[in-house]
């Protein structure tokens, strides 16, 4: 049964171990249905938590829509965060991918190979086409993955921890190009947002550090079990040439925090903390280019990193005047 026809299974057989039994080839992909998924996580004893943000996709048309969106190609090398019981996971093989599955929940983490276990070596393929890490995403790096290293994140995140993976993935594989990830729906407006929309922040700002982003497909919350209280949907992100600027990541992040620490503030105010008073911070603001009574939701990264390379400017000019005294 393929992913397009969206048959599904009339049980879940699972043998003596909890490990799913049934008929899976390289040429008949499945989507669980709710009842499946539920008998399939309690032969496993895993039970949702909303510690790990865990919500099952259970419907074929969903995994095939973000398969084609993401544009996988035979061969990719693909990062997979949180593919629980492996929906879209399989999606992923079918379309040809090599996958990297990181889980945090040793439980799924354990069931996934043994839910592939006939596709997990193609033919005439050394590596495996599906990697399994059991491991916390945030605490995730390239030396962890076997070459060659993913070039994309395609993925249904945790929704208690979705940015802090995506701009951890952003910051540390610098392999990945681009990521489909699916996010609450209000998540995915704030990466996407741009400067002057009432939902721009730290998030949009941040992600705009490594990529451009955009709010893709919506996805509605009958497709996941349990059932969540918000709609989703997908953003896609491409990464971008690094800025050319001086500032370093860390301080262009720290001008970025500050100025939405208190987004009703001006800019004059709200860097006082980080510029000496507010006098320093109207000074640096000027140099930089940008009005000292804007407010942070109206910048751009351009100009949060001129900020930035303001504060280094300081900062080496401060160090230099302690070291004489």
């Amino acid at each position: 049964m393929s992913l397009i026809d969206g048959e599904n299974l009339d049980t879940v057989p699972c043998g003596p171990d909890g490990g799913y039994t049934g008929d899976v080839t390289a040429s008949t992909g499945f989507v669980l249905s709710p009842p499946q998924i539920q008998q399939l996580a309690a032969a496993v004893g895993v039970k949702p938590s909303k510690a790990f943000g865990q919500n099952f996709v259970h419907d074929a048309g969903t995994v095939l829509k973000i398969v084609r969106a993401a544009a996988v190609t035979p061969g990719q090398r693909v990062l997979e965060i949180g593919p629980g019981l492996g929906s879209l996971t399989w999606g992923l093989l079918e379309a040809g991918a090599s996958v990297v599955a990181v889980e945090i929940d040793p439980a799924l983490a354990a069931q996934l190979p043994k839910t592939f276990a006939v596709n997990l070596m193609q033919a005439a393929q050394e590596t495996p086409s599906l990697l399994v890490i059991n491991k916390d995403a945030l605490q995730l790096w390239p030396r962890d993955i076997p070459e060659p290293q993913p070039t994309a994140l395609i993925a249904n995140l945790p929704y208690n921890v979705a940015v802090p993976i995506v701009l951890t993935i952003l910051e540390r594989f610098e392999a990945i190009e681009t990521m489909l990830v699916m996010v609450q729906a209000e998540v995915a407006d704030r990466l996407a947002a741009a400067p002057g929309s009432k939902v721009y922040g730290v998030p949009s700002a941040k992600v705009a550090w490594y990529a451009s982003a955009r709010r893709s497909l919506p996805i509605s919350r009958h497709v996941f079990w349990p059932v969540p209280n918000v709609d989703s949907a997908l953003v896609a992100i491409t990464r971008r040439p690094a800025l050319d600027t001086s500032a370093p990541r860390e301080v262009v992040f720290q001008v970025i925090d500050a100025a939405f620490a208190q987004r009703r503030k001006t800019l004059r105010a709200a860097l006082a903390g980080i510029f000496g008073g507010a006098g320093g911070a109207e000074q640096a603001l000027i140099a930089a280019g940008i009005d000292p009574q804007a407010r942070g939701e109206t910048l751009n990264i351009e100009q949060f990193a001129a900020i930035a390379a303001e504060l280094v400017a300081q900062q080496t000019v401060d160090k230099g005047i302690a070291n004489k005294i």
